[in-house]
Order: structure tokens, then C-alpha cells, then sequence
């Protein structure tokens, strides 16, 4: 089964460690992706944005990115 949502973050990162939280709370399945340990992954997010910054933590799902949502608005993005 192909894993559809991906978060990219670092786990250093507060953000990030709330969003797979989050995640896990809905009970997603996601890929965690770590830019920091990782050049591929970096690379990944980079080609994401056109500044090609490291903008993390930005959750995919498919085409769609999300990047530092409120609650309300990541659970409505979520459940489409």
C-alpha cells in the first residue's frame, strides 16, 4: 500500500514533532521525512517551492501541500 501523506520536518523541530502527533491522532498513516538527516528528503522539499527553501514542516498528501496550519484548518484538510 502506497503511503499518500508525507510530512517533511526535522525532528528537532517542536512543529514538526505536534504535526506527527497529529497525525498519529487521526490514526494516518504517514511517511515522516527528515530534512535534516536526510539530502534526498531535503532535496524533495526543496522542488516543492519555487524559493526552493527548506519550508518545514509542510505536510503532503498527493499534489496538495499544507504548510504550518492552524488545528482547525490541518483536521478540515485532512478529512477530505
Amino acid at each position: 500500500m502506497k503511503i499518500d501523506i508525507k510530512l517533511y520536518g526535522a525532528g528537532r523541530c517542536h512543529k514538526t514533532q505536534y504535526y506527527k502527533k497529529h497525525l498519529e491522532d487521526l490514526n494516518l498513516k504517514y511517511a515522516f521525512l527528515d530534512v535534516e538527516l536526510n539530502n534526498e528528503n531535503a532535496k524533495e522539499l526543496r522542488s516543492l517551492y519555487e524559493n526552493g527553501k527548506l519550508n518545514f514542516p509542510t505536510i503532503t498528501i498527493g499534489e496538495k501541500k499544507l504548510r504550518n496550519s492552524s488545528d482547525k484548518d490541518s483536521k478540515k484538510w485532512l478529512n477530505k
